[in-house]
């Protein structure tokens, strides 16, 4: 059998082309692309860690049920500004809003993963950030809002573009900020019998 048949096969429960980018930095391309679609409406008093978990956890499971034997990789990353859930901003007033949230503010970014292995077991690692915003100007959040880099992304900016030129101090994970923590992804791929080098 070749070591390409051995290896388990991976489907990534996510369409997002930021964690494909960050896989490939571990030098891992999935078997398959396949997205969960579920609703990602935080329950009354939930917080934002326990959130992200309940989320990965959900995608994990939906995708894991349509690929019967296979690794399945899931991961939900939450802005947080406090207790309260930055959502993904879709609309030019939510991006500025978050952006004048965050300003000269610190908030904590929660990746959460889950990984079902090929007998249905799965396997948890978290990974929180503290990111700290200097004090935008209006002309920096105007520009960065006009940009449009914000678009979709968690708390109204994207720490890998432009966003990073406003970020003055970053404890924890940059690639878990992006949206997948790349050391607790390794240490789960590993675990579940994927080969890394």
């Amino acid at each position: 059998m070749s070591a390409d048949a051995a290896r388990p096969r991976l489907v990534l429960a996510s369409a997002s082309p930021r964690r494909l980018d960050l896989l490939a930095r571990l030098g891992v391309v999935p078997h398959a692309i396949d997205p969960a679609e579920v609703d990602e409406t935080p329950l009354a008093g939930e917080l934002p860690l326990p959130h992200a978990r309940r989320l990965a956890a959900a995608k994990a499971a939906t995708v894991a049920a349509r690929h019967s034997g296979a690794l399945v990789l899931a991961c939900d990353t939450v802005v947080a500004c406090g207790r309260r859930i930055l959502r993904k901003a879709e609309d030019e007033a939510t991006a500025r809003a978050c952006l004048e949230l965050l300003s000269g503010r610190r908030h904590r970014v929660h990746s959460a993963l889950v990984l079902v292995d090929a007998d249905g077991r799965a396997r948890r690692r978290d990974a929180t950030s503290i990111v700290a915003f200097k004090r935008l100007t209006a002309a920096e959040r105007d520009g960065y809002v006009a940009g449009g880099e914000w678009r979709g992304k968690a708390g109204g900016y994207a720490i890998q573009g432009a966003a990073e030129g406003f970020v003055r101090h970053l404890a924890g994970s940059h690639s878990g900020v992006v949206g997948l923590p790349l050391y607790e992804t390794r240490t789960l791929l590993i675990a579940a019998g994927l080969p890394l080098g």
